[in-house]
């Protein structure tokens, strides 16, 4: 321990926060958010709509004329790109290994909802030990453990409530850190400024060897909150964050972090905890408080992005259903997942307790967000060369560059693996194994379903009553097909004593997008002639959409529906009317819910034809049962019934 040691440290604090923050996310990543979302997934959903590299199995052609989905299709100059993407979409291995790698990223965004709220609060209540040294680590572990219970706690009372106390709070922190830093530096040891020379850098290793490697993994935990600046995205707005880093975070953290090196330069002995030490005595108190205050809001922001996270993931597939709370009725982004709240609450609490010290959980936190960086900077890569166009030797050059930087700080972390390091990975194995073994289970159904689907031409045969009594109202069927009958249908037909005079054969499904406008929500066709009275509608969400179900979803889908209908009625019949009867061959309309809006046709020849339906007053449920082809058509909600299998 000697001055060129604290130097050596300091400069690579300096530069990793450069490089790393600032060139890497500021510049580049930041750029790569799919339609102002961040994060792992929206980054997996820009590749599969350009790529096709999705497994979700019920994608259709029509998805790609939503207005979020921006796909732009290749001139014949770019035969390169062409090719790329042709290797990518012919390798079946490929979407299966990118959707592990995005797993993984996943995986450790959620697990740091365990490890950032330990470790914050353990920081922050260690500056008690140093204004009371007789306070012992057993005291801090059970305050730090009560105040985690009390974290986790509130989440179901949600954060719109004291969200205005979330900016004065990080913003006084931030302040106080930095006049603490400036305070230090002139009082200890001003020549410390000379540490941001990269000299420095070599010669710490020059002189510490593998010790320096090995102090790469304490190191890395000074850009752990980089990849949460890519993943609140969706909350800000690109260029808010890029100022908030680059005139308030940045600075301060340097500032911070250049004090901390002066007063150990001078303090060699006084390590532990060095950043308490070095506040000064008259401002010890109110930094502690706002220190632990702040501390607290870091944890509710990591539990909100991992509620959201899981969110995303329920939302495509990849995870069981929970039940999500929404806690603010006009702040989208607020919710709340009791069961996976109350699991991450007892492994935070396991962590707590069983680590008992910040310095194996900083080992097992830097595990875990330099592997999500290390995930962001792969797929960050692949959207160079196939979103934006770019030759491969420039992502080359990204994936190298910034890839190799964090590979040495990965393998410096795991040196550490038996100290801590396990416990991201052990969460995100737990996590991943969950989410895999649930897609499969979905792909399987799917298939199963799609392989055992009922015969249109037989069930059309059968005559516009389908050789079963067909009372008044509406029958909603749930299907996971986006075409064909689902084998379930079959088994209604030879159970059930009668059905409905108008069928629905309801699907509600997942788009690689972040958002889908209500206009495009709904998306209708016919099954066969009119006069069997059979529909299929596909409701679709993006992955950070609300899924509402409440009396204004089912509104919109009876409007639909019913718009649809009328729509209908109100088209000349021809032949092809009696001839649609196999899927691929029938009309489909994409329904806006709102008369004299533009709809599209898909005919028999797949071609894209725009339709305009004149104007027409305001449509209600009661006023469509004069339509000519829809008397049968009950429609007061009351008189509807919805006939859904259960879902496994």
């Amino acid at each position: 321990r000697n001055e060129d040691t604290v130097f050596g440290i300091l400069s690579f604090i300096f530069w990793t926060l450069t490089l790393i923050p600032i060139l890497k996310y500021m510049l580049i990543v930041m750029n790569a958010g799919d339609n102002g979302e961040g994060g792992v997934f929206a980054l997996y959903s820009l590749l599969c709509r350009h790529a096709k590299l999705s497994l979700l199995p019920n994608q259709q052609v029509i998805d790609e004329e939503l207005s979020a989905y921006r796909f732009e299709e290749l001139d014949q100059a770019c035969q390169d790109l062409t090719l790329k993407r042709s290797f990518c979409e012919g390798h079946k291995i490929v979407p299966k290994v990118l959707l592990i790698v995005v797993l993984l990223g996943t995986s450790m965004v959620i697990g740091n909802g365990v490890l950032i709220p330990s470790i914050k609060v353990l920081s922050s209540l260690s500056g008690l030990q140093v204004a009371f040294p007789e306070f012992r680590d057993g005291c801090v572990t059970i305050a730090a453990c009560i105040i985690l219970i009390g974290l986790f706690s509130l989440q179901r009372f949600g954060t719109h409530t004291i969200s205005f106390l979330f900016a004065p709070v990080i913003s006084t922190w931030l302040l106080c850190i930095g006049l603490i830093g400036i305070y230090n530096i002139f009082y200890w040891n001003p020549t410390v400024l000379k540490a941001f020379s990269p000299y420095y850098l070599f010669k710490h290793f020059q002189h510490t060897g593998i010790e320096g490697w090995i102090s790469l993994g304490g190191i890395v935990l000074c850009i752990t909150g980089a990849e949460s600046m890519f993943l609140n995205l969706g909350h800000f707005t690109q260029t808010s964050i890029q100022i908030a880093f680059a005139a308030a975070v940045y600075p301060s953290l340097i500032l911070a972090f250049t004090g901390q090196a002066a007063f150990l330069s001078k303090h060699m002995d006084d390590f532990e905890p060095s950043f308490f030490k070095c506040v000064p005595e008259a401002a010890f108190w109110p930094v502690l408080i706002v220190g632990t205050l702040a501390s607290i809001v870091g944890s509710q922001a990591v539990l909100s992005a991992a509620f959201s996270l899981i969110k995303q993931c329920y939302s495509v597939g990849f995870f069981p259903r929970v039940k999500i709370v929404h806690t603010s009725d006009h702040l989208s982004g607020q919710i709340y997942i009791p069961d996976i709240n109350w699991i991450l609450m007892i492994l935070c609490i396991f962590v707590t307790v069983g680590l008992n010290d910040t310095t194996s959980i900083g080992n097992a936190y830097g595990v875990a967000a330099i592997i999500s960086m290390l995930v962001t900077t792969l797929l960050v890569s692949l959207v160079i060369v196939i979103v934006w166009k770019k030759s491969t030797i420039l992502a080359a050059c990204f994936l190298l560059a910034f890839g190799s930087i964090e590979g040495v700080y990965l393998s410096a972390s795991l040196y550490k693996f038996l100290e801590g390091g396990w416990m991201p990975l052990a969460v995100a194995l737990i996590f991943m194994v969950i989410m895999y073994v649930w897609h499969y289970g979905n792909l399987m159904k799917y298939q199963f379903d799609l392989d055992n689907r009922v015969s249109i031409n037989w069930m059309l045969g059968l005559g516009p009553s389908l050789g079963i009594a067909r009372v008044p109202g509406i029958g909603l069927i749930y299907t996971e097909l986006v075409t064909g009958i689902p084998p379930i249908f079959s088994h209604f037909m030879t159970n059930l004593p009668a059905l409905h005079q108008v069928l629905v054969f309801l699907m509600v499904k997942s788009v690689p997008v972040p958002y889908i406008s209500p206009a495009e929500r709904f998306l209708i066709r016919r099954i066969g002639p009119k006069m069997h009275c059979m529909y299929r509608c596909i409701v679709r969400y993006g992955y950070k959409d609300i899924r509402q179900d409440n009396n204004k979803f089912e509104d919109q889908l009876f409007l639909n529906i019913a718009e649809f209908m009328q729509n209908e009625a109100n088209q000349p019949c021809n032949s092809s009317d009696l001839e649609g009867a196999v899927d691929g061959q029938i009309i489909v309309l994409a329904g806006t819910g709102m008369a004299g809006r533009s709809v599209a046709l898909h005919g028999d020849c797949n071609r894209l034809h725009s339709l305009s339906i004149p104007s027409s007053k305001p449509l209600t449920l009661e006023s469509l049962e004069s339509a000519p082809e829809i008397d049968c058509f009950q429609a007061k909600k009351k008189k509807s019934e919805v006939s859904a299998p259960t879902k496994s």
